[in-house]
């Protein structure tokens, strides 16, 4: 009887101080890992909640780039942090749904990790240099078709969304495209303008200026349906069913890390990223929008987009080791 009392008063002692630590959290200051480089939407976005954050709770949240081994060296680094909420990950969908089936061995998995929100989607464009005589989807299906190894695309690196994305449109389609691999879009994109390479998929935002000068043709948009700012530029799934080609961010945190910590560092997320304000000073500019929820509906989005990357890797037998 004195062992159960005492387990009982031991079990009742670590709740009350789990409960105590949700409700001083946070008493220190955050870190936020970005597995990029400075710079990306990853990081402006990490950056942006980084500020909020410590506005509202008065704690300074300070950002940590650790770029390399596409995504895999920060989130290794995230995943090996103490459970307690101070250390989040902000990363882009690869980290969770393509590096698994691109590497033989990693050193960190989804399980270790929490979802707490998603964060924003940058829908991307299906852009060619002026000089292809295609002004759609199909008239690019039926060129590539007829002109065999002279369409090159540029992809941000082996396994990327981009590079997945385009794989996907050739299953899709039957059209076959070369792949150049670059070390990040923006040397793609020189590229591209050069007319060094033809094609890629790539974020609106970062073509909007080029395109808008008329440097580059968008065919579609990979967006679930047109946007309000571009109606007259058809989407992909209009063509497609069901193609969408984009990017998306999230925030996470260890596995073990106490529930409460985890619903408040997610409603505050949610709070922030639905702010009309915040919208229009970081996300509206880069063409991302807000895709901010519970952990539970991003847990789902995940699943869901894991499985399709994951099915597309296999039959096409990509490999990044």
């Amino acid at each position: 009887m004195r062992l159960f009392t005492l387990g009982t008063a031991l079990l009742m002692s670590a709740a009350l101080a789990t409960s105590a630590s949700a409700q001083t959290y946070p008493s220190k200051p955050i870190q936020i890992i970005v597995p990029y480089a400075p710079g990306g939407v990853t990081d402006v976005l990490a950056r942006a909640l980084a500020q909020r954050l410590g506005d509202a709770w008065g704690q300074q949240a300070v950002v940590l780039n650790r770029p390399g081994g596409n995504s895999q060296i920060g989130t290794e680094q995230a995943a090996k942090a103490p459970a307690d909420g101070y250390t989040l990950l902000v990363t882009s969908d690869t980290t969770f749904t393509a590096n698994p089936y691109l590497y033989s061995k990693l050193k960190y998995s989804a399980d270790d990790f929490i979802p707490i929100s998603g964060l924003g989607l940058s829908p991307q464009a299906l852009v060619v240099h002026p000089s292809v005589p295609a002004k759609n989807l199909e008239e690019l299906t039926a060129f590539a078709k007829s002109s065999p190894d002279k369409l090159f695309y540029g992809t941000f690196g082996i396994g990327s969304s981009g590079h997945l994305n385009i794989l996907n449109l050739e299953k899709r389609t039957g059209a076959q495209y070369t792949p150049v691999h670059y070390s990040g879009a923006s040397p793609a994109i020189t590229d591209l303008l050069g007319g060094h390479i033809k094609m890629m998929i790539v974020s609106i935002g970062l073509i909007a200026q080029h395109w808008n000068s008329g440097n580059l043709k968008v065919l579609a948009f990979g967006s679930e349906k047109r946007l309000e700012r571009h109606p007259d530029v058809p989407v992909l799934n209009e063509t497609l069913k069901g193609f969408d080609a984009g990017s998306w961010y999230g925030l996470f945190v260890q596995k073990g890390t106490p529930p409460e910590i985890v619903a408040k560092i997610s409603a505050e997320t949610q709070r922030i990223f639905s702010d009309a304000a915040f919208q229009n000073q970081f996300l509206t500019p880069s063409y991302t929008y807000s895709i901010a929820s519970t952990p539970e509906v991003f847990a789902e989005r995940i699943r869901r987009e894991k499985e399709i990357f994951g099915e597309l890797i296999r039959s096409t037998n990509v490999s990044a080791d």
